[in-house]
């Protein structure tokens, strides 16, 4: 597969000075948690219904994989009186999921429960109650520049939301299923089985060659300029590690001989969760699969940063974990074109 981009801004994780490859307990640091999801009081009959019933709830929206942002926030709406809109456009939503509380990290007044309405349609801004000032917008358009809030929101909304598109039969007998426990579950009513959200892990990784060199590859056309880490998913049965060390042998043919775990971002877009990995290989020629990788390089610290500089090569955004990653073994920040 392709690297996937993160969903949290990580440029502030690489802090310069730094020694160049240096290793840590993990790359990413572990920020406090925004938002309760409630996985002990979500199985409560009739919970969702109450707080939509009440005035204090405020609701995300969500409509074919966008999200509604105005500004730097993804716009929260109170519960009450948006479903009462909505419903009376004609536009109500075909699923509602609890996504918690906020807690006294997040930008909003602790305990503040939260709503998720997903919507079959996006009704134009100043119509539905929809405000006027928000617009619709898929999460890369955006990530930049929301909040740490707003962030976790929209992820979490676009990943449940996500998995009920995907999942709306029972596996095992093909009956549609029954959302539970505020949107946690689907039962089926035929088996009585029950079906909880899933992620997919993949591995992301930088390869470093016995002179320190970092390979990296690229997908698509044979002289496209973008340039990242190479991924894969993880196979049933796999440990990470070796997961690590397959997929950089199927794609580049390089032989892994150690790696280490730096840490992850979630990409649920539509379900992965990316594993972040450094690894070094005595290898020092790479022979891509023609497949999912169709060119892959070898940089010095200097030639990769000359290379972006000049426009020869892009690389990936700093709000990938691929960046990080990248980062991480460059030793500081890499400086792209035109100083962005």
């Amino acid at each position: 597969m392709s690297h996937a981009e993160s969903v949290t801004p990580v440029h502030q994780a690489v802090q310069a000075p730094l020694p160049a490859n240096h290793l840590v307990d993990t790359l990413l640091p572990v920020r406090p948690a925004l938002v309760d999801r409630g996985s002990a009081v979500r199985g409560r009959p009739g919970m969702v219904d109450e707080l939509l019933s009440g005035p204090d709830a405020v609701a995300a929206v969500l409509s074919r994989r966008q999200g509604l942002v105005r500004g730097s926030n993804l716009v929260l709406a109170g519960a009450k009186d948006l479903l009462a809109e909505l419903t009376a456009a004609g536009v109500a939503p075909e699923l509602v999921v609890y996504l918690g509380s906020a807690l006294p990290a997040a930008d909003l007044p602790a305990g503040t429960e939260l709503l998720l309405f997903v919507l079959p349609e996006p009704p134009e801004p100043g119509t539905a109650g929809i405000p006027a000032d928000a617009t619709w917008a898929g999460f890369r358009e955006v990530a930049a520049g929301l909040t740490a809030t707003s962030t976790a929101l929209f992820v979490e909304s676009s990943a449940i939301a996500n998995w009920h598109a995907a999942h709306t039969h029972c596996p095992r007998c093909g009956t549609p299923t029954d959302v539970e426990s505020g949107g946690w579950v689907r039962r089926c009513p035929a088996d009585k089985s029950e079906h909880f959200p899933r992620t997919d892990p993949a591995i992301i990784v930088t390869v470093v060659g016995p002179d320190g060199r970092l390979l990296l590859g690229g997908g698509g056309p044979v002289d496209a300029r973008n340039y990242s880490t190479l991924a894969g998913f993880v196979e049933p049965g796999e440990s990470l590690e070796e997961a690590v060390v397959r997929e950089i042998q199927e794609e580049v043919g390089v032989r892994v001989t150690a790696c280490q775990y730096l840490g992850s971002q979630s990409w649920p877009f539509p379900a992965s969760l990316m594993l972040g990995f450094t690894a070094v290989t005595e290898d020092t020629q790479a022979t891509p699969d023609g497949v999912e990788v169709t060119r892959a390089r070898w940089f010095s610290r200097e030639e990769l940063q000359e290379a972006v500089l000049s426009g020869e090569i892009t690389i990936s955004t700093r709000l990938s974990i691929a960046r990080s990653l990248i980062e991480h073994w460059y030793g500081g920040r890499i400086q792209d074109l035109a100083g962005a």
